[in-house]
């Protein structure tokens, strides 16, 4: 599915731009080099102090360094930089939707795997597992980590989250809801006896600190990360609602950005739905993964990337892929209104329109 999937995706890409642009003036290779692949292949090529013949990009300690120390790796065999993100989201994800598969398994019922992995591929801005972003190689880590710790795999669990806490502040969230869950199996089924597991849940934390020392060395701020969010996004702590009231004023603009805003409300509507339906099925720990992403989310200047943060939300795609196990009309439905908009997504990151 994954293989086919991307195939798929490259099919559309071409005959899509053809018929947009009514003929391709860029390389297709070209085309996936755009917004932040291009901050990625920076951080890569030159540090975090950017290109020396341009002028200094305050947001790039925003960014995280595991994909540019990928990037750097794979450019030592593969020349070109766009293509070596797209090589390595490519593997990253082939790995991300098998762990998925089998996470959606383990849940049950049987088949769950595969309808979990179709309703990911298909949602709109799955794009970005395709294009050198560091959504697949997060959950590349991600996913095989909370699998095993589902499994009581401790030290693996935690290794893996380690690697995820490399890509993105994202394995913050990701680490604390590891602890929640050690808790809660300790308390439900496994009892005590093995408490001094819980001292692998540090492992996750050691990157952040390391990245945060690291940009302290560089700019004597402990949270330069965040405050790189500020001045090369302009995003900061707001209420909600004063949040949710700039990006509905958005939704009424002009340039291309407008239906982007609205795919940012809607996406905000959807994470708000999934941690009612896990805070009603007591699943507490994936409510804290969720619900520290959307909380976070929803109390920027404005929403922004909360589409490209569902892609993260694997408790989402487990409970499409339970659903469509048990009644395949959930997923037709499910393909018929999302699968289009996915299309629409991908052409309009292809045309270099600001796509989230």
């Amino acid at each position: 599915m994954w293989i086919g999937s991307r195939a798929g995706m490259i099919i559309v890409a071409v005959y899509g731009i053809l018929l947009v642009s009514g003929q391709n003036h860029a390389p297709l290779l070209e085309r996936w080099k755009y917004w932040d692949v291009d901050l990625f292949r920076k951080i890569a090529q030159f540090g975090y102090d950017g290109d020396p013949d341009l002028p200094p990009d305050p947001g790039l300690p925003a960014i995280f360094p595991g994909l540019p120390l990928a990037l750097r790796a794979v450019h030592l065999v593969i020349d070109d930089w766009t293509l070596a993100g797209l090589i390595i989201s490519f593997v990253a994800g082939g790995v991300a939707v098998v762990a998925l598969a089998r996470l959606a398994d383990l849940e049950g019922p049987t088949g769950a795997g595969r309808w979990a992995v179709l309703a990911l591929l298909l949602c709109p801005p799955a794009v970005f597992l395709f294009a050198g972003y560091s959504e697949a190689l997060f959950l590349a880590f991600a996913l095989p980590a909370w699998l095993a710790a589902r499994r009581r795999a401790w030290p693996l669990a935690c290794a893996l989250a380690a690697g995820a806490s490399c890509v993105r502040i994202t394995g913050l969230f990701l680490a604390v809801a590891l602890i929640v869950e050690f808790v809660v199996s300790r308390i439900r089924r496994d009892g005590w006896a093995g408490w001094w597991r819980g001292l692998w849940l540090a492992l996750p934390f050691a990157p952040l600190f390391a990245y945060a020392a690291y940009q302290y060395t560089r700019t004597g701020n402990w949270l330069a990360w965040n405050h790189a969010q500020e001045t090369g996004w302009g995003r900061k702590l707001v209420w909600p609602w004063d949040a949710f009231r700039t990006t509905w004023d958005s939704t009424g603009g002009d340039e291309g950005f407008a239906p982007m805003f609205r795919m940012e409300i809607a996406a905000a509507i959807v994470g708000i739905l999934l941690l009612l339906w896990l805070l009603f099925a007591r699943r507490w720990a994936e409510f804290v993964y969720v619900g520290l992403q959307v909380g976070v989310l929803v109390t920027s200047t404005f929403y922004m990337s909360i589409p490209r943060s569902a892609l993260l939300w694997w408790p989402l795609w487990v409970l499409i892929g339970r659903a469509g196990a048990r009644r395949r009309s959930v997923i037709i439905l499910y393909a018929t209104v999302i699968g289009p908009l996915m299309v629409t997504m991908l052409m309009s990151f292809m045309n270099s329109s600001w796509t989230g």
